[in-house]
């Protein structure tokens, strides 16, 4: 699966998880699962803790925010585990990253959703992929979903935060419009504030015009997990 996460930063994951896994001999799986996702997501939220903290990535920090952590955090874990799965499979051109109890799923001209120029209409190639995610989220109606929109940097400031607005609301009201629940929604939008890329480049510019997605448990599975796991 992919990850953002830094090639050295899985030694540091790695040798948590050993030390936890040390501590749990006896236990069983569901401990040692809450155990472990406990020591993962602190090793991972340090490791995000600056970007997030400077609003380099607002869909991380929802999903660092929403976590509850334990026994039930994994539970959750585990749903977004096949939730992701499930989204690698049906749209290969996303990039996903499963990040503590919840999912960052980036859209951009080179993953199935895009826009022409000064449009934000859902149209062709993008409408055939946001169909396949609508089939995901009614297989996991206990998931809610942020939208965001940004753009790259030509252009006027307040020019890019309206078309970043437009866009994100087009993705949303299209997947609502096939059915997804609205009150599974929220909708931001950041213009060419948050850049992934290099502004001056073609590529970058092209990975900065993007959509993202971060998918964390609803109120209802928090309650089930919680249920399920005292």
């Amino acid at each position: 699966m992919k990850t953002m996460i830094l090639r050295r930063t899985s030694y540091i994951l790695a040798l948590a998880l050993v030390m936890s896994c040390s501590t749990v001999k006896n236990a069983n799986k569901t401990q040692k699962g809450a155990v472990i996702g406990a020591s993962g997501g602190a090793v991972i939220g340090g490791i995000l803790g600056n970007n997030v903290g400077s609003g380099n990535n607002t869909a991380l920090g929802a999903i660092l925010g929403a976590a509850i952590g334990g026994a039930a955090g994994g539970y959750i874990g585990n749903r977004m585990d096949r939730q992701a799965e499930r989204i690698e499979e049906e749209i290969p051109g996303a990039e996903v990253k499963r990040v503590g109890e919840g999912i960052n799923v980036t859209f951009n001209e080179d993953a199935g959703v895009y826009f022409d120029t000064n449009k934000s209409n859902v149209q062709g190639t993008s409408a055939v992929t946001l169909d396949k995610l609508v089939g995901i989220f009614k297989e996991y109606p206990q998931s809610n979903i942020l939208v965001e929109g940004h753009t790259d940097s030509a252009g006027a400031d307040e020019y890019n935060l309206n078309l970043s607005k437009q866009r994100a609301e087009s993705v949303t009201n299209y997947l609502i419009s096939q059915g997804i629940d609205a009150s599974r929604f929220d909708t931001k939008w950041y213009g060419e504030t948050q850049p992934v890329g290099d502004n001056t480049t073609t590529a970058g510019k092209a990975k900065n015009r993007r959509v993202e997605l971060a998918i964390v448990a609803s109120e209802s599975l928090k309650q089930e997990a919680q249920t399920q796991t005292n």
